[in-house]
């Protein structure tokens, strides 16, 4: 049975990582030439990239998914709020210290101390699930609950430091990532299933977008307590190697980092599943060997995927940035990465966990395919308004403001299952690839044309979580167009005319 699944997830990271080779290696032959090493570098990061994302969606599917179903059916069984509330703050603070590319955020952040800002983005998503559970059970709609709390980030960002904007903004799409979205996602559809009602797999939506919420507002808090002389990110060192041997020693130093970092990352997680096991869940030796496998996948995906992505895609990202925005039409860089937009997003592990849970619980309705394609035309729209930023130097609240209210003005006019899954979508599709490949390849744009790499590179993950939500509510807009249009009258007229016969073999 692992053996078929792990054929199957292969297939599936090969059709999403090899579309981004091709691309980069089609820019490395012709317009934008990389180093050898870092081209070498960049490959054997895809090779990684692959072999982790085939063991982490099938560990997700085996461990993280059931771990989150069964805890949040078991919660809300108890009907003890005093029990439910607490217990689910801890799990939204613990998964979100645990998720590796908010401590790579941290790191980049010297204003504020590594531990004060993660806790406090780690209480942020612990408040805000509360708050995304509150409305599941009390059936408010999240429409409603998405314009309060945008209108006071909003509100905020008018008031918070220039330098800290892309910060916060970004901090809302970091935290949704490959460790916290499988078990959130799949948390919201335990309580759904124990509610049973007609809205509940609806409602099953909407956590993620809710618990994006949290860490923006925590570090825009936070940008008004602490007032640095200088705040923004570290530009990581990306110094070519002399040699195959510098180079393997690059990947084989970050191995034990990462296996070390991840093993961390999941303890939390297993100790209080462990706990709630033995104190309520009793689940069957069957299930739990189950999930023991899953873990282990998840953990070995987790650690490939990340070195990956962190030793061979960083540098390939950034050098390619510098290289095109060098050019003498330096503008071709922003058609160049709308493209590669399109196509980075099938990479992200935690797309593939949104697209499984929408076709399950819209049996089909919504598929896979027009959400991903939905998905993919956001991304591109977003990288090519970051890397206009980057070109012009324009403010990020330019873009920000009008396209939030725009998606807040869409919720009131598309159907509630569109409105959640888009705003689940944004967090979703702003993981460690863009971190880690689209992030590195602004900041070296920016660095080749001279611009302010905090205010003008920063904030393409905050691009990347907004455009998915104009992008499928659109979708829902139509599709509820094409429900209530009528049927073609030369149609109608044509039906009519034929005989009984005719139309029953029709």
């Amino acid at each position: 049975m692992y053996r078929t699944g792990l054929q199957e997830k292969r297939n599936e990271a090969l059709a999403a990582v090899l579309p981004i080779v091709g691309l980069v290696l089609l820019l490395a032959l012709t317009v934008a030439p990389l180093p050898g090493s870092v081209l070498l570098a960049f490959l054997l990061g895809a090779a990684l990239l692959t072999a982790g994302m085939m063991f982490f969606s099938l560990g997700a599917e085996l461990a993280m998914e059931p771990i989150g179903h069964h805890t949040g059916a078991e919660l809300t069984r108890s009907r003890k709020l005093r029990l439910f509330l607490p217990l689910a703050f801890l799990l939204g603070f613990l998964i979100t210290v645990s998720e590796p590319d908010l401590q790579v955020l941290a790191g980049q952040v010297p204003s504020i101390p590594n531990r004060v800002l993660i806790l406090s983005v780690a209480a942020g998503v612990g408040l805000f699930l509360v708050i995304a559970l509150l409305r599941m059970l009390l059936g408010v709609q999240l429409r409603y609950v998405l314009l309060g709390c945008y209108a006071l980030v909003l509100l905020l960002a008018c008031l918070a430091p220039a330098e800290f904007l892309a910060v916060a903004f970004d901090a809302g799409g970091v935290t949704t990532g490959p460790m916290t979205v499988p078990f959130i996602m799949a948390f919201g559809l335990g309580i759904a299933g124990v509610r049973s009602d007609r809205r509940a797999e609806d409602d099953s939506f909407g956590l993620i977008a809710l618990s994006s919420v949290g860490p923006i507002l925590a570090v825009l808090v936070l940008s008004l307590v602490y007032r640095p002389d200088s705040a923004g990110y570290v530009v990581p060192d990306l110094s070519e190697t002399a040699d195959t041997v510098t180079l393997g020693a690059l990947f084989t130093r970050a191995l034990p980092e990462y296996l070390g970092e991840i093993a961390v990352s999941l303890l939390p997680i297993v100790a209080l599943f462990a706990l709630f096991q033995l104190l309520r869940l009793r689940l069957n030796r069957k299930t739990l060997l189950r999930i023991g496998v899953g873990l282990v996948y998840t953990y070995v995906g987790l650690v490939l995927f990340l070195t990956g992505v962190q030793v061979g895609f960083m540098p390939a990202g950034a050098h390619l940035g510098s290289t095109l925005a060098a050019l003498p039409g330096r503008w071709v860089i922003v058609p160049i990465g709308m493209v590669i937009g399109f196509f980075i997003v099938r990479a992200e592990p935690a797309v593939y966990v949104l697209r499984k849970q929408v076709e399950e619980v819209t049996s089909g309705a919504i598929s896979g395919t027009a959400l991903q394609r939905s998905l993919s035309v956001g991304v591109s729209v977003s990288i090519g308004l970051a890397l206009t930023r980057v070109l012009t130097g324009i403010s990020i609240l330019w873009l920000v403001v009008p396209g939030y209210v725009l998606a807040l003005i869409l919720s009131l006019f598309c159907p509630k299952v569109f409105t959640a899954i888009a705003f689940d979508a944004g967090g979703v599709a702003s993981g460690p690839m863009t971190a880690t490949f689209l992030l590195p390849f602004a900041a070296g744009a920016c660095l080749a044309v001279g611009g302010n790499v905090v205010t003008d590179a920063f904030g393409v993950v905050a691009m990347v979580a907004m455009t998915p939500l104009l992008a499928i509510q659109a979708l829902g807009v139509v599709s509820r167009l094409k429900r209530h249009a009528p049927a073609p009258a030369v149609l109608s007229d044509a039906l009519r005319a034929l005989p009984d016969d005719a139309i029953i073999e029709l």
